[in-house]
């Protein structure tokens, strides 16, 4: 009896967590553009580099062809002169002789984190006020400089401020009138996983494009955002001063979050660009997909040990499935069985409106599976502070940085 009003509770939570998620996302503008084109800042754009495959290209072209009034430095890092990407930017900055681009190849890193290092020497060349950090899988719209530095500008700048100055957001995903008026310190934005090849990826793609960007809605339907999302982040020189730099981060394993959570303790906002970035990853096995959500699951127990902890609440088809395996009663089964179709019709909707594609609906079988593989990543991230990084070994410290082992 207890231990089935116990599961019964914890079924009926993670339901209703489930639904919070869902509604949280449907309300923000996801994909909305800013109508006022007139704010167009000078720009410079930091890209680390290692290696390319071929989606590399692609991801690169997106940022050299960006539709953007105003000038756009483009500097580019890469960590030795015969890495073979050095080629292809060659190639690019002939093939868009009006880009102010450069390649540089950065100095000895100075610490376990390589693209922190990159940032280091590739700051130094910066020559605009406002930074734009991308990782180099990251695909970009021809008009996304101009929505994601929209959140930058000026309160009162516009003629008619609001939805032609930034996106609408729900009144209820907004701080308080008082943390509304902070300056913008960070602007990020969500990305899709573009291209699942294998079907370890197509159960990663349901964590990234149905349930990691609708969380991030949840927890900010909470509380202001104390963190940045990594494909691509926006802030200014004097933001990065404030924290000491991309030095301070060289040996920290979450850069981007480390980013985003320490200019937000200096008193500024997280802002989030509804536009919408692809990600482009070469083919995963389960071993490396396995490796790649463990890395991030300890990174995140490091970073919001209490969140993370209680983040196994909202594990839909963990707790129905307990429930009725453990202490069956009357109705469970159906119960079990309602849970479980709302869950995928969830995953399908938050898929769907991230990707604009109904491509993936073969696989919401897996949305299911993905989350009793994830109650075992769950677990796996208080077994231990070991990660794979790049094909390296490191501990994991509890402040979020990396010693190698």
């Amino acid at each position: 009896m207890i231990l089935n009003a116990i599961f019964g509770s914890l079924a009926l939570l993670s339901l209703a967590l489930l639904l919070w998620q869902w509604m949280a996302a449907r309300r923000f503008p996801l994909h909305e553009r800013v109508s006022d084109k007139e704010f167009a800042p000078a720009v410079t754009l930091l890209k680390p580099l290692k290696g390319c495959d071929a989606a590399t290209e692609a991801c690169l072209r997106s940022w050299f062809a960006q539709e953007y009034a105003g000038p756009v430095q483009i500097v580019l890092g890469v960590a030795a002169a015969d890495d073979p990407v050095c080629a292809l930017v060659h190639k690019l900055i002939l093939e868009f002789p009006a880009r102010d681009a450069r390649l540089n190849v950065c100095g000895p890193l100075l610490g376990a984190n390589a693209k922190a290092s990159k940032l280091v020497e590739m700051e130094k060349l910066a020559t605009h006020d406002i930074v734009v950090i991308s990782d180099a899988d990251v695909r970009a719209p021809p008009d996304f400089l101009q929505n994601v530095v929209a959140p930058l500008n000026p309160p009162g700048r516009h003629n008619n401020p609001g939805r032609d100055a930034l996106p609408r957001v729900p009144a209820d995903q907004q701080a308080g009138p008082a943390k509304r008026e902070r300056e913008v310190g960070l602007v990020s934005c969500f990305y899709r996983l573009a291209n699942p090849a294998t079907l370890a990826m197509q159960w990663e793609a349901i964590a990234i494009n149905a349930d990691f960007w609708s969380q991030v809605l949840q927890s900010q339907s909470l509380k202001p955002l104390d963190f940045a999302l990594g494909a691509v982040m926006v802030t200014r020189r004097k933001h990065l001063e404030e924290i000491g730099g991309f030095k301070a981060l060289t040996d920290c394993l979450a850069d981007d979050y480390q980013l985003g959570n320490r200019i937000a303790r200096k008193g500024h906002r997280i802002a989030l660009c509804p536009v919408v970035v692809e990600c482009w990853d070469p083919p995963m096995t389960w071993r490396a997909v396995w490796k790649h959500q463990l890395r991030w699951a300890r990174t995140i127990r490091v970073c919001q040990p209490a969140p993370y902890f209680f983040s196994i609440l909202s594990n839909a088809t963990l707790w129905p499935l307990l429930w009725l395996l453990l202490a069956p009663a009357k109705g469970s089964l159906t119960i079990f069985a309602a849970v479980l179709c709302v869950r995928i019709f969830t995953a399908l909707d938050l898929q769907s409106r991230l990707t604009r594609s109904l491509g993936h609906a073969p696989f919401l079988w897996l949305a299911p599976f993905k989350d009793l593989l994830q109650a075992g990543i769950w677990l796996c991230a208080f077994a231990g502070n070991h990660i794979e990084w790049r094909g390296q070994p490191y501990r994991l410290r509890r402040d979020g940085t990396l010693q190698k082992r």
